[in-house]
């Protein structure tokens, strides 16, 4: 099975609601937020929705890709349900979409 995954793009332009799969094709569960460490502008990792209703946290080295229409991890479907729970206590950003001058001077991020 081919999955139609679209574009590569920046993690933060993934929506909530993004189709997850394992790195075996399987749609594990839909992204239910981007988790990104603000002062390193860097992936954290993505808090997923499983099909199941759990919430799991995939830590950034375990994604492989992001893309317009899809994640995929570099784990399989079988490894997903051993992910851990995501930690409440983790800050989690947004895009503020101020502009280049607000990106420029540090503002393109707003805490949620």
């Amino acid at each position: 099975m081919s999955i139609d995954e679209g574009h590569a793009i920046h993690y933060t332009a993934v929506e909530r609601g993004t189709p997850v799969y394992s790195s075996d094709g399987v749609e594990v569960g839909k992204v239910g937020q981007v988790v990104d460490n603000y002062r390193e502008h860097i992936l954290d990792g993505f808090v997923i929705e499983t099909k199941d209703g759990k919430t799991v946290f995939a830590d950034a080295p375990e994604v492989a890709r992001t893309a317009e229409r899809a994640v995929t991890l570099n784990i399989e479907a079988s490894a997903v349900p051993d992910l851990p729970p995501p930690d409440k206590g983790a800050p989690s950003f947004s895009p503020n979409h101020g502009g280049r001058v607000s990106r420029m001077f540090g503002g393109g991020w707003r805490k949620r």
